[in-house]
């Protein structure tokens, strides 16, 4: 199961620094979070998590492998992209194709780096991006309504519902309204499979100075309340500082980082904001082999969470042993955490929970 976010903004933002950023880490990390590059803009990332290494200590586990992440690099968007401006066809064809978008914005003044725009405003710069996406949506759902109106007059079941999903989004892009602000009640999955540039959930990412990097400046300020009216989540980032960090060997960067005043990497705060945004959620497996992280969205119930790991597991389920993480980590292992009656037989109705140690059962 892939998901992936891709990494918009306008050109000399920093985006690209924090993509290559982003990978370069990653690359360096190859003994604990497995890279690779599927293609030049395109890089698969582990998330980031602490609970991995607890319970491979536990499982004397040989190997241990994380759940990951696709980030994709887009090409640099500029007014006029629904148009045709710039690479927009390009641009807009590959973001139809990610789960999420992280939005990279310029929050810091150089007069060495020229801003497109030709001064720094990232509030601006979120409705550029944001009115050329609209523009796109509205030209496609315009199109696709006309000849669904038409089907749905001769009765034809599947259009009349297209209709009823589709007038109240084409309504709000008129409006000057994104799509996710008016899906239907019920409606996300086939709203989902319009494709729509502005139905996907996006993350505010504020490119700073150095010297902002630990608490920001007054642009990130003024994005991070703008973007809490519209229920997104910003994050604060230097790309100088994480392109410096992913050259450093992993023993020296925690020290690096408590320099510059920072708990942990901007990249590794953008990775699970990113997994957060997607609305995943982990559940491992554990043994002398190896410890597995796996990822699946909030919601999955057992039989389909199996399905990750192998088709044949979901088509033969029978059941699961489960472990809550923390009742697993306090019985030391499967072993202790039965004795404890805190191990549990679930069922095909089960709805997998994050942190969820399992063992399939199942016969093919």
């Amino acid at each position: 199961m892939g998901f992936n976010c891709g990494i918009v903004g306008l050109p000399n933002v920093g985006k690209s620094t924090l993509f290559n950023a982003l990978t370069a880490t990653a690359a360096a990390q190859a003994a604990n979070y497995p890279f690779c590059t599927i293609e030049p803009n395109v890089g698969r990332v582990g998330v980031p998590d602490k609970r991995l290494d607890v319970l491979a200590e536990i499982g004397k586990s040989i190997k241990v492998v994380p759940t990951s992440l696709e980030f994709v690099d887009i090409a640099g968007l500029v007014r006029g992209a629904s148009k045709g401006e710039g690479l927009g066809n390009q641009f807009l064809a590959n973001i139809r194709e990610v789960d999420a978008i992280i939005h990279v914005l310029r929050c810091f003044e150089d007069s060495d780096i020229t801003h497109v725009e030709g001064s720094i405003d990232p509030l601006r710069d979120i409705e550029v991006v944001e009115t050329e996406l609209m523009l796109s949506d509205l030209d496609s759902l315009e199109r696709r309504l006309l000849q669904a109106q038409k089907r749905a007059k001769g009765g034809d079941k599947e259009s009349i519902g297209l209709v009823s999903i589709m007038e109240p989004l084409v309504a709000a892009l008129q409006d000057g309204k994104p799509v996710r602000s008016a899906i239907p009640l019920g409606e996300e999955e086939g709203v989902k499979r319009l494709q729509l540039l502005t139905s996907k959930p996006v993350l505010y990412v504020c490119n700073v100075e150095e010297a902002s990097a630990a608490s920001g400046n007054a642009f990130s300020e003024r994005v991070r309340t703008w973007a809490a009216t519209q229920g997104a989540p910003t994050i604060v980032v230097s790309a100088a500082i994480e392109a410096e960090v992913s050259q450093l060997p992993e023993v020296d960067r925690k020290e690096f980082l408590e320099t510059m005043g920072l708990a942990e990497s901007g990249l590794d705060q953008v990775i699970r904001a990113g997994y957060d945004l997607l609305e995943l959620l982990t559940y491992f497996t554990c043994g002398p082999k190896e410890t597995h992280a796996w990822t699946i969205t909030k919601g999955t119930k057992a039989p389909q969470a199996a399905a990750v790991i192998h088709k044949d597991f979901e088509r033969g389920f029978i059941a699961c042993e489960t472990i809550a993480y923390d009742d697993f980590v306090a019985g030391r292992g499967e072993q202790g955490a039965k004795e404890a009656g805190k191990m549990r037989i679930e069922g095909k109705s089960y709805t997998v929970k994050d942190g969820d140690v399992l063992l399939f059962r199942f016969n093919v």
